[in-house]
C-alpha cells in the first residue's frame, strides 16, 4: 500500500517513508492511496482476541511493507508492562447501554500513548527499511498529553531527538510537571508564550520550510512528527474501537450486526477520525459524535458546515482541546470533496488566508451523514463531573466529561438510545483543580499544592492513584526554557546547533 498527499502534489510513497517524514512535502497529510475494502470483521470479535493480537490484524491492513515478524514485535514491545491492565483498554459500563472505553492506563495516563507507546518502534524498523542514516528529529507541538506521551515513547531511542513547545499557561500543572521533569539525554522541552494554535503553527512553518530543511540534510538530520498529522500516530488508534466492540459483543449483549454510538472529546480531529476510518473498514458504528468544549469550532463545522477560526480562544478546564485549528480535518475533507486534491488545497489556502471556509450543500451532507456534534461551557462541564460521580460513582476527567455532556444532549435531541460508548481520554488525576472543584467543592479545591489536591481528591473518592502521577512530586525540573513563538525557529537551531 503507498500512501498519497491529501493536497495531491507530492510523489506517493511507502507506509514506512509516509510515517518517517510525517507531513508531505506540499504542506498535506498522507493517506492510503486507496483505503483497505471493507472486511470482514466477525473474526475480529472472538472472545479470546488479545489486544495484541487485534493491533496485528488491524495494522496490516495498512503497513503493507511491514513483515508479520516485524509488526508482531512492535507491538509487543508497545503494549505490555507499560500498560496497567493486560486489557489495554478496558471497557467500563455504567449502565445497561453506556459505558466508557478508558483510553489512560498507559505510561503517561493519556490516551496517546495507545500510539505513541508504538511509533518509537514502527520509526526504528522504517528507517532500517528505507536505509534512512539521517537523525530523526520529532518535532511536537503539544496541548498537553501529546508531548508528554511523545517524550516518553522516544525517550533514548537512538538515532532520534524529541523537541516538544507547549502552550506555558495553556496546560494543566500536571501535564506541565509530567514534561518539565521528563528525563532522556535526547528529549528538549520548551514552553510557549502562546496558545496551542501558535505553536502548531510554528512546527508546521518548519516542516514546510525548505531553507530549513536543506540546513537539516546538511547536518544529517531530517525533521518526523509525533503529533496525529502522522499517520503512524492515527492508524493505531483504530485497534481501541475494535476493541471495544469485541467487549460490547462478548460481555455486554451487542448483537452480531447491530450498531453503537462512539462520543469522542476532540480537538484535534485525530482520535474520532480514527473511529471514522474503523467504519470504513466495516465497524458497526451508527453516529461519531463529536465533543468540543467552548472552543466550539468543531462543532459549529459539523452543525454548519462553515469553518471559521477568527474567534476568541478561551483557555479551559480541558486543556487538550484548546484548539481552533484542527490539523487531522484535512483528511475528512478529502473525503468530503470526493478525493479531489485541488479542492482540498482551496480550502485549505482560505483557511490560512481569510481563517475560514465553507463546505457545499453536498459537502455539508456527507459530513453530518456520519457525525453529530455539541459542547459543553465550563459551568456544564464542573456540573457534569459531579452528576456522573454522584450517579455512577465514577470519576471523569474535563474531556470525558465533555463527551457525557454532549452525549446526553445528541440523546435529548434524537431519542437514539442505542448502546454508546464515551472515550475518557484521561486520567482524572491530570487534572485535579477541575475535577476537585466539581466533587469537593470550591473550598476544598483551593488548595495550591497540586500533589496535595491530587491525594486528598484520591482520598475522598476512595479511587487510587496512579503511581507514575503519584510519583511526581519528587522528580527533579530539568527543562525551564520559554520562549516567544516567533523564537521557535531559533530554538530548534540552537538544540540541534545547526
Amino acid at each position: 500500500m503507498r500512501y498519497i498527499s491529501t493536497r495531491g502534489q507530492s510523489a506517493p510513497v511507502t507506509a514506512a517513508e509516509a510515517l518517517l517524514t510525517g507531513l508531505a512535502p506540499d504542506g498535506g497529510l498522507y493517506l492510503p492511496e486507496r483505503f483497505p475494502e471493507e472486511m470482514a470483521i466477525a473474526p475480529l470479535a472472538e472472545p479470546n482476541l488479545t489486544y495484541q493480537q487485534l493491533a496485528q490484524q488491524i495494522l496490516s491492513l495498512f503497513l503493507s511493507d511491514y513483515t508479520q515478524t516485524e509488526l508482531k514485535e512492535c507491538i509487543h514491545q508497545a503494549y505490555g508492562d507499560n500498560f496497567a491492565t493486560p486489557a489495554v483498554t478496558p471497557v467500563t459500563m455504567v449502565s445497561e447501554k453506556l459505558g466508557f472505553l478508558e483510553l489512560w492506563h498507559g505510561p503517561t495516563c493519556a490516551f496517546k500513548d495507545l500510539a505513541l507507546q508504538l511509533l518509537p518502534h514502527l520509526l526504528t524498523v522504517a528507517a532500517g527499511k528505507t536505509r534512512f542514516d539521517r537523525e530523526i528529529v520529532l518535532l511536537v507541538a503539544t496541548s498537553g498529553d501529546t508531548g508528554k506521551a511523545a517524550l516518553e515513547g522516544f525517550k533514548d531511542v537512538p538515532g532520534t531527538k524529541v523537541i516538544v513547545f507547549y502552550p506555558e499557561d495553556g496546560v494543566s500543572a500536571v501535564q506541565k510537571r509530567q514534561m518539565i521533569t521528563q528525563e532522556g539525554s535526547n528529549t528538549y522541552v520548551v514552553g510557549v508564550t502562546g496558545n496551542f494554535d501558535q505553536a502548531q503553527a510554528g512546527v508546521k512553518a518548519l516542516f514546510t520550510n525548505a531553507e530549513f530543511q536543506r540546513e537539516m540534510a546538511a547536518a544529517g538530520k531530517t525533521f518526523s512528527s509525533a503529533n496525529s498529522i502522522n499517520w503512524g500516530r492515527l492508524v493505531p488508534q483504530l485497534v481501541y474501537y475494535f476493541k471495544a466492540w469485541s467487549e460490547l459483543c462478548q460481555n455486554h449483549g451487542l448483537a452480531p450486526g447491530e450498531t453503537f454510538n462512539v462520543v469522542v472529546p476532540t480537538g484535534n480531529f485525530g482520535n474520532i477520525l480514527a473511529a471514522y476510518y474503523g467504519k470504513k473498514l466495516g465497524l458497526p458504528l451508527h453516529k461519531l459524535i463529536c465533543a468540543s468544549n467552548r472552543n466550539n469550532v468543531l462543532t459549529e463545522f459539523i452543525q454548519t458546515g462553515a469553518y471559521n477560526r477568527n474567534r476568541q480562544f478561551y483557555q479551559t478546564l480541558s486543556p487538550s482541546m484548546d484548539i481552533l485549528v484542527s490539523s487531522n480535518l484535512e483528511r475528512l475533507l478529502y473525503d468530503l470533496v470526493g478525493a479531489d486534491p485541488a479542492l482540498v488545497r482551496s480550502y485549505m489556502e482560505q483557511l490560512q488566508q481569510k481563517g475560514s471556509y465553507r463546505l457545499t450543500a453536498a459537502e455539508r451532507e456527507r459530513l453530518q451523514k456520519e457525525f453529530w456534534a455539541g459542547f459543553a461551557d465550563e459551568a456544564e462541564t464542573t456540573a457534569t463531573i459531579r452528576a456522573v460521580y454522584d450517579r455512577y460513582h465514577y470519576l471523569l476527567d474535563p474531556h470525558t466529561a465533555v463527551g457525557y455532556k454532549v452525549y446526553a444532549d445528541y440523546l435529548k435531541a434524537t431519542g437514539d438510545d442505542r448502546p454508546t460508548i464515551i472515550a475518557s481520554t484521561a486520567s482524572p488525576f491530570k487534572f485535579n483543580q477541575g475535577v476537585a472543584q466539581a466533587v469537593l467543592g470550591p473550598q476544598a479545591a483551593a488548595v495550591t499544592d497540586e500533589f496535595a489536591l491530587m491525594e486528598k481528591l484520591s482520598t475522598a473518592t476512595g479511587v487510587a492513584l496512579p503511581p507514575v502521577l503519584a510519583g511526581l512530586r519528587d522528580k527533579p525540573v530539568r527543562h525551564q526554557q520559554v520562549i516567544a513563538p516567533a523564537a521557535m525557529a531559533e530554538t530548534v537551531r540552537k538544540i540541534l546547533g545547526l
